[in-house]
């Protein structure tokens, strides 16, 4: 099956490649690692006042699933800098 991993959010990057992959469930797992390296290199996406969202679509450009990240700030921490 080909699926789309999108970068969506704070940032928006779409797959124009895709990927063959052979389950959902393998899918899934690509998305994971995809979010995953993408915050190892660029963690600061996490603090750009919006989530970071890894969504999914099938060759239809259905939406199968989503991966969220978010960074939320305690009470405690407002006024640090």
């Amino acid at each position: 099956m080909q699926f789309f991993i999108n970068l969506a959010g704070a940032v928006y990057d779409p797959d124009g490649e895709g990927v063959d992959l052979p389950t959902i469930s393998d899918a899934r797992i690509e998305a994971v690692r995809f979010a995953g390296e993408l915050l190892k290199d660029r963690p600061q996406l996490v603090w750009m006042g919006e989530e970071v969202r890894v969504e999914v679509t099938d060759e239809n450009q259905l939406m199968l699933f989503t991966v969220i990240v978010a960074g939320v700030d305690a009470p405690a921490a407002k006024g640090m800098a």
